[in-house]
């Protein structure tokens, strides 16, 4: 048979088709093979990052899985200035294990580079049991690079979410702060915790009312008192009487977020929200206001037995500028007089007293959104006792918050309703808590002139902002020490409103034991350290808020005038 005969051509051609399909069969389970092993490989990964989430350690590095975790939402002022922000960080760690080169000198170049240990702690790191040590987090790139070039395979580089505050200090109490694993520990970073770690509100941040510009005037204002006056701390608070929004609260010392491990106890107590006080005279106003409220004082004018010393049960109380003689009410304010209070107070009523704190909102903690807030101290007993009806009248006897009394004072002031404060700011077009009734709106009204009568002519003249009408009250108060009440140490307090012809603003500033210097003349009391934060801090921000000064303007001074009276 002759070889290219066509049966043999037709034999090789079916057997290269066969060899071609045995072929491309091999080569299609090969890649099916390969699918399997890459989809397999995946799935791996997955379990391996979604193990480390839930139940990694420090011991395996298990803590970068914090690198998966969905990033906080942004914390904005009510201008939209950023307060808190989630960036990537560099972390440097350290896994003993994979270490390579001499240990000894690795803890010297570590000690070199990284001081705050030294190099036997460095060392007693490397040669321990511990598979991953953590060195430092939020490093700097300077830092990271010089580390870097050591060439050490058991230093480990990597990068994580860490929270930035770009403000630094400002408004640090109220911002707050995260822990290492980003979860809030105080401030809006606590209150609003779930609201920022939901990753669906991540392209929405949470705005507060604050503005960081007011707040930056008050906190700088309120520093420089504690300077000047050698104070131990300091808290100020500035609020929308019409809206309870806060724009503005601090606490001093400050502290810096980005480092609030670093900070001190009195660091990172809240004295505006958290802190407890006998804020004195401050109080006057309210027992006044009640006492017209409830129809017991009817006119500015109305006289009271105002002798220099008055026993009230086994009390004896004195004033400061003791009068000697009848005095009106608007006198008794203007000269804050103990001696005329307590007789308004005891005319009240300890029932009716407590009615009206409660319904202020004083005999409990405050409504706002923190957490860091104080519970008020009360007298003990239901009903008080006279006396202490009588020292509450003054300021003496209960204890609240700044926070308290800028909300005591808004709700005095706006036509007599009370609103729970926020640091939410309120959306535009959106109106404000209807608010419960306190007091009458004729009351509201009337307490204006008496309130500016304390600054034109009163306790409270260094308190005023030329042409901003500011109205308020002096509060002196002496600080208990071992259960009695100390001669030296004193808190002092102003709460001011202001334009006080149409209130808008309430400021309340305290200074923790201030000092007198010489230029007080050695006198340590609020009208000489305390009132003049307050026309410093109003005169910066009322133009940010929109008010204009105008020394053509006033409240309606006519009840009160004629009944202040010169002594002979």
């Amino acid at each position: 048979m002759n070889a290219h005969s066509p049966d043999l051509v037709t034999h090789e051609r079916v057997r290269l088709v066969g060899e071609k399909r045995r072929l491309l069969a091999i080569t299609h389970q090969r890649l099916m093979l390969g699918l399997l092993l890459f989809v397999g490989g995946i799935a791996l990964i997955t379990l391996r990052i979604g193990w480390l989430t839930a139940f990694g350690d420090e011991s395996d590095g298990g803590r970068l899985a914090a690198s998966y975790l969905p990033s906080r939402g942004d914390i904005v002022d009510r201008e939209g200035e950023t307060l808190a922000r989630t960036i990537d960080a560099w972390t440097i760690a350290l896994q003993p294990k994979k270490v390579i080169g001499n240990k000894l000198d690795l803890a010297r170049k570590l000690a070199s580079l990284m001081p705050e240990k030294d190099e036997a702690d460095y060392l007693e790191m490397l040669q321990g049991d511990k598979n991953f040590i953590y060195l430092r987090r939020r490093a700097s790139p300077r830092l990271v690079e010089a580390v870097n070039a050591i060439g050490e395979p058991g230093i480990n580089l990597s990068r994580e979410p860490d929270r930035l505050y770009p403000q630094l200090s400002l408004g640090a109490h109220v911002i707050g702060y995260t822990d290492v694993d980003g979860k809030g520990v105080a401030g809006a970073e606590r209150a609003f915790q779930g609201r920022l770690a939901d990753s669906a509100m991540r392209g929405e941040p949470v705005q507060l009312s604050i503005s960081s510009r007011i707040q930056q005037a008050l906190e700088h204002e309120l520093q420089a008192a504690v300077d000047e006056f050698s104070a131990i701390g300091a808290a100020g608070v500035i609020m929308d009487i019409h809206t309870g929004e806060v724009l503005a609260m601090t606490s001093l010392p400050q502290l810096n977020p980005n480092v609030a491990g670093e900070g001190s106890v009195e660091q990172r107590f809240n004295r505006a929200a958290l802190g407890v006080y006998e804020l004195g005279s401050t109080f006057k106003p309210f027992t006044v206001a009640m006492a017209m409220d409830a129809g017991h004082i009817r006119s500015m004018g109305q006289m009271y037995a105002c002798p220099e010393k008055l026993k009230v049960g086994n009390r004896t109380i004195s004033d400061t500028h003791p009068f000697g003689r009848a005095c009106s009410v608007a006198e008794i304010m203007m000269e804050s007089s103990n001696i005329g209070t307590a007789q308004i107070a005891m005319e009240l009523g300890a029932e009716k007293q407590r009615e009206f704190l409660e319904a202020m909102g004083f005999m409990k903690r405050s409504e706002l959104e923190l957490l860091e807030r104080a519970r008020p101290l009360t007298p003990p007993g239901n009903p008080w006792s006279e006396i202490s009806t009588v020292t509450v009248g003054y300021g003496h006897g209960i204890a609240v918050t700044p926070l308290h009394l800028a909300s005591g004072y808004a709700t005095l002031l706006n036509g007599g309703l009370y609103r729970p404060p926020t640091i939410l700011k309120i959306p535009e077009g959106q109106a404000a808590p209807a608010g419960e009734r306190v007091f009458s709106e004729q009351t509201s009204y009337r307490m204006r002139s008496l309130l500016r009568l304390v600054v034109t002519e009163g306790t409270g003249r260094k308190a005023d902002a030329p042409g901003y009408r500011v109205g308020g009250k002096t509060g002196t108060a002496e600080k208990l020490v071992n259960g009695r009440y100390s001669k030296r140490l004193v808190t002092n307090s102003f709460a001011g409103v202001f334009p006080m012809d149409e209130p808008r603003y309430v400021a309340v500033v305290m200074l923790d034991e201030p000092k007198g210097t010489k230029e007080t003349f050695g006198f340590r009391t609020a009208g000489w350290n305390v009132a003049p934060v307050v026309s410093r801090t109003i005169s910066r921000i009322a133009p940010m808020l929109g008010v204009r000064p105008n020394m053509g303007r006033e409240p309606d001074m006519s009840e009160v005038l004629p009944y202040v009276f010169e002594d002979e």
